[in-house]
């Protein structure tokens, strides 16, 4: 039992150990305040994430701003021995990190990984075509006397750009640690990444590249991938699929110019776009794409008061796709988000008439499930089982309600921000 209790002393939980740091210059490598740390790890050290056999561990990863060269430092005061724990070893943390990184190229010399920097940092340059470039503060808004403007670049690449794709999975490695159910895209030419640069200069290290600065360099911030789905007859379906914004850049509306701007503006100017959809985005990104759809359909025609009340139509889907390209599923929350906006709550019959309408198309699936279950029983399946998983119709309702609340909530905050932009 002392020895189990000994052992306990050898397990490090992954999130507090684990430190990352963008360096743009060996300055850098020392600076504390650079550091951020990991929103999970369960993907690289189990559900648990946990790590044994080590005491007092510290995993740093370092990338190079630009290029994203990556060097690993595994320090601890102490590691279980083999002999004394009945053959129990300590988990291969470098092994773990190594599986992230495409054919195992990583730095753990330091001295090289300085060498590695200072000859790259000058002459790194975003890959791709550039399509997009914008400024934090944005044109407009209040701008502290002490803070610079940041310029902002973003590239677009495909998958069959081999340069790029050397790139992207280092890029990819911090995906593991801030994207919940990641996973290394295959290659494919439908696949498309927008990659955000910082640009700046070396007399202005951390912030943007000034007027009387030469020789602009790249700090690299995020991506977003973007798989272009066939869409009959002879169009495509683009599907954004994962946004990744470095901690260190996040907060700054990023994600929010990608979204509004930057993928829609590329893809509206083709003419065989259907629309443009999201693969299960968290509830962050749907809740600026919301703001976003919401803002824009609420100046159609379609959109206009009598016609929310009226109910959702036809006209709706298509104003919102042909405009904006709002794929039908989208069309229908801005639509709820919009009728809430208009419907009085004081007004009994109205809301009653709103909260049946979201709950009807919340209990779809539902719905849907038991009637074929009913099909199937006519036709002598067996579907007893299948009907004992279903919960009670007075267990369904009471969860119903819960949904809606929570949607209620949801659209309640897209309204407030809409209200403030006005």
């Amino acid at each position: 039992m002392s020895q189990i209790a000994d052992l306990k002393g050898f397990v490090s939980y992954a999130l507090d150990c684990t430190r990352f740091r963008l360096v743009r210059d060996e300055k850098d490598i020392e600076n504390d305040e650079l550091v951020f740390s990991a929103d999970m790890a369960h993907q690289i050290f189990g559900e648990s994430e946990s790590i044994f056999g080590y005491r007092d561990l510290k995993i740093d990863i370092m990338a190079s701003a630009g290029p994203l060269d990556l060097y690993f430092d595994i320090s601890y005061t102490k590691k279980v021995e083999e002999l004394h724990t009945e053959g129990l070893k300590a988990d291969d943390v470098e092994k773990s990190l190594a599986n992230l990184v495409e054919n195992g190229c990583y730095y753990t010399n330091l001295s090289e990984f300085k060498r590695v920097i200072a000859s790259k940092a000058e002459t790194f340059q975003p890959l791709g075509t550039k399509v997009d470039e914008f400024r934090y503060p944005v044109d407009g808004q209040a701008r502290s006397t002490q803070a610079a403007t940041r310029t902002f670049e973003v590239y677009v690449s495909g998958a069959e750009d081999t340069e790029y794709m050397k790139f992207h999975t280092r890029l990819e490695l911090f995906s593991f640690f801030y994207i919940d159910g990641f996973s290394r895209v295959e290659i494919d030419p439908l696949w498309l990444f927008f990659t955000i640069y910082e640009r700046y200069g070396t007399d202005n290290n951390n912030g943007s590249i000034t007027e009387n600065t030469s020789q602009p360099r790249y700090a690299t911030v995020g991506y977003v991938s973007v798989y272009q789905y066939y869409s009959y007859p002879n169009k495509i379906r683009p599907r954004v699929s994962q946004i990744l914004i470095l901690p260190p850049f996040q907060k700054l509306g990023i994600a929010t110019r990608l979204i509004k701007h930057t993928t829609y503006e590329y893809f509206r100017k083709k003419d065989n776009v259907t629309d443009i959809t999201f693969e299960e985005p968290i509830e962050a990104i749907q809740h600026i794409r919301s703001l976003i759809d919401t803002k824009r359909c609420k100046e159609l025609s379609a959109f206009a008061r009598d016609k929310l009340l009226a109910g959702f139509s036809r006209e709706m889907l298509r104003q919102a796709r042909e405009n904006y390209l709002i794929n039908p599923k989208q069309c229908r929350v801005v639509y709820e988000i919009l009728r809430l906006g208009v419907t009085d709550i004081d007004n009994e019959e109205q809301y009653r008439a709103y909260r049946i309408e979201v709950k009807k198309r919340l209990n779809m699936n539902y719905s849907r499930h038991r009637r074929d279950l009913a099909r199937a029983k006519k036709r002598g399946v067996d579907v007893t089982a299948a009907l004992c998983g279903l919960p009670s119709v007075s267990e369904r309702i009471e969860s119903l309600n819960a949904e809606y609340k929570e949607v209620e909530e949801i659209y309640g905050q897209v309204l407030q921000k809409l209200l403030a932009e006005v």
